[in-house]
């Protein structure tokens, strides 16, 4: 997907203004963070996985890192990560862009309640130079999200 479907995505909600395109690097959350004048925390990290065949997608916070129990207890399955070089392909984006925005058809979205205590965060908007300014409220509608998880650790002590 490209910056400009998930910009008209963001348009067909009334939230275009919240897209931003970024001069500078945000392919990881460190340089998001820097890009955007935020705390890394504050940046929504887009994680892809595969249960079996099929893609999963799991936001967090920047801080956060995914605790294999507590994933595995929530969905039944390993957490394994989708290889990079065939995420354009199964979700759509391409590392370093991945998104909860403009999916394929089926592919869940979750969010993590790590992102619970923030009141704005900046997920990718479907290329490494690129975010979206979000609350909550608008992240869980623009992301079709099926609900909230606890899947993380390390992120409680930031608190």
């Amino acid at each position: 997907m490209s910056f400009a479907q998930v910009k008209s995505y963001f348009a067909s909600l009334g939230l275009e203004d919240r897209v931003i395109d970024l001069a500078e690097s945000s392919a990881t959350v460190a340089l998001a963070a820097q890009a955007l004048g935020c705390e890394e925390a504050h940046i929504a990290k887009t994680l892809s996985f595969l249960l079996g065949e099929k893609p999963l997608i799991v936001v967090t916070a920047g801080d956060a890192k995914i605790d294999n129990h507590k994933f595995k207890e929530t969905f039944r399955a390993k957490a394994k990560m989708i290889p990079g070089a065939d995420c354009e392909a199964l979700i759509g984006h391409r590392p370093g862009g991945v998104c909860p925005f403009c999916l394929p058809e089926g592919v869940p979205v979750y969010l993590d309640v790590s992102l619970r205590r923030f009141e704005t965060v900046y997920p990718a908007a479907g290329t490494d130079h690129s975010a979206v300014r979000l609350s909550l409220a608008e992240l869980e509608t623009a992301s079709k999200s099926l609900g909230w998880v606890d899947v993380c650790k390390n992120w409680q002590a930031a608190e």
